[in-house]
C-alpha cells in the first residue's frame, strides 16, 4: 500500500516537472491593460496577469517605484490548444516593434516592448519570430528585445484594479485605447492581420 502512494507521488511530482514553465508565458508590449485584453481573447490562453518584471527592484508599485521594470503581462495557457509559436505571433501583430522609446502614446522605459524567455527553446522560437518580422520589413529595424525572464511581479493589493481593467472599466478602456492611437497604428503596421 505504501509503495502505491509514492508510485502516485512519483507521478505528480513528474508530470509537474515536465509542464514546469511550459505553461507561461511572459511579454512587455506597453499598457498592460491592452496586452491582457489582447490575450484573453487567444483560445487556449487560460489567464493573463498584469505586473512588472525585468528590473532588479523588489516589489514594483505602479503608483510608486517601479525603476527598471517593464509593464509586462504573465499569460498561462493549454500548450495543447495554443503554442508558443503561436503566442508570438499573436504577440508581434498587437505590437509596435519598431518603437525605441515606448508603445503608441505610452513613452519610457516601462513601456517598451519585450519578450521575457524562460528557456532555450523558447529563446530559439523568439529569435525565429523576430528575424520573420525584421524580413518582412527589411527597411525598418525590429527593437523589441529577447531577454531572459526574472521574477514577474502581479499588480496587487491596493493596486489590484490593474487586473482585469478592460472588463471591469469597459468605457475608459475603450477611451484610452482610442486615444492612445493603438488600434489605429497596429493596423497601419500590420493591416489584417492586426486583431484587436
Amino acid at each position: 500500500m505504501k509503495s502505491k502512494w509514492v508510485f502516485i507521488l512519483l507521478a505528480i511530482f513528474l508530470s509537474c516537472a515536465s509542464n514546469a514553465g511550459a505553461d507561461k508565458a511572459i511579454f512587455a508590449g506597453g499598457c498592460f491593460w491592452c496586452m491582457e485584453s489582447d490575450f484573453e481573447k487567444l483560445e487556449g490562453v487560460t489567464d493573463v496577469i498584469s505586473g512588472f518584471t525585468g528590473g532588479t527592484l523588489k516589489n514594483p508599485t505602479y503608483k510608486g517605484n517601479h525603476e527598471g521594470h517593464y509593464e509586462a503581462v504573465e499569460i498561462t495557457y493549454d500548450p495543447d490548444e495554443v503554442s508558443y509559436k503561436e503566442l508570438l505571433e499573436h504577440y508581434w501583430v498587437n505590437i509596435d516593434p519598431f518603437d525605441a522609446k515606448g508603445q503608441f502614446c505610452d513613452k519610457g522605459p516601462s513601456y517598451l516592448s519585450a519578450i521575457f524567455v524562460a528557456n532555450e527553446t523558447e529563446k530559439k522560437l523568439a529569435e525565429q519570430s523576430k528575424r520573420k518580422v525584421q524580413e518582412q520589413f527589411p527597411d525598418k529595424t525590429v527593437v523589441t528585445p529577447i531577454l531572459n525572464t526574472s521574477i514577474f511581479y502581479p499588480i496587487k493589493g491596493n493596486e489590484s484594479y490593474h487586473q482585469d481593467y478592460y472588463k471591469n472599466n469597459p468605457i475608459r478602456y475603450k477611451a484610452y485605447r482610442w486615444n492612445c492611437g493603438r488600434d489605429k497604428r497596429l493596423k497601419e503596421i500590420w493591416g489584417d492581420k492586426a486583431k484587436h
